[in-house]
């Protein structure tokens, strides 16, 4: 509310969102937190006790229902490790949801799917910032996941036994630099052509917007070439 001009001070902050009905605050990493200012504001008088107890009481009773006060003995979640959420059955559910969850705009005279019993006698090309960089396919807010497990466009279709070429056109996301002869020279030689693009964190994040929603840099233009 501060950022928005709503409120001047922390502490008309903790006062408008405690009357609000607000009781959880998110402010990772700073030393002054806004609820830091709750008791000033409770002996100036802005608050109450009784306001204050109705708002931590859902708090603490969820912490208890999620059994954050149990024995860690209690808590069947506590003994899992990185070889139970890595296991088989969960990396499996992992690429059902991905599966399930791509959305296709338009398919121009079926091209897709591709099958991977038709892919053995095809030259595929696989371009673009986002092809086979690892470090660009998460999102704000994704946990680090372990390399062995990451599988790029590149990865992926070459695991197929396809003949697949590859060039990024520019190294990064924001496309400042563009090689567009050695693009439309792994391009020219292919059957089918993959074109990974995007924006990614890089770019785009949480306190980090877009004036326009173009692609970033020579995005626009690589695609293009492949084109034509």
């Amino acid at each position: 509310m501060l950022g928005h001009h709503y409120t001047h001070t922390f502490l008309e902050t903790a006062v408008a969102s405690v009357n609000a009905g607000c009781n959880l605050e998110l402010s990772y990493g700073m030393r002054n937190n806004v609820f830091m200012h709750i008791p000033q504001a409770l002996a100036m008088g802005n608050i109450t006790l009784q306001m204050l107890r109705d708002r931590v009481r859902p708090l603490f009773y969820t912490r208890m229902r999620l059994g954050e006060f149990d024995p860690p003995a209690m808590n069947p979640y506590s003994s899992l490790d990185l070889s139970v959420v890595q296991s088989p059955e969960h990396r499996n559910l992992s690429l059902e949801a991905a599966v399930k969850s791509f959305v296709l705009l338009k398919n121009v005279r079926g091209t897709l799917p591709l099958r991977a019993r038709d892919l053995s006698g095809q030259r595929l090309a696989v371009v673009g910032p986002f092809a086979d960089n690892p470090r660009v396919l998460f999102g704000d807010y994704a946990p680090v996941p372990e390399p062995q497990y990451i599988y790029t466009p590149r990865r992926g279709l070459e695991m197929l036994g396809a003949n697949v070429s590859f060039t990024a056109g520019c190294s990064e996301p924001r496309c400042q630099r563009y090689s567009r002869a050695e693009l439309v020279r792994v391009v020219g030689a292919a059957d089918v052509v993959l074109i990974c693009l995007g924006t990614g964190v890089d770019v785009e994040t949480e306190a980090k917007d877009r004036s326009d929603l173009s692609l970033p840099g020579h995005q626009l233009e690589l695609l293009q070439d492949a084109v034509q």
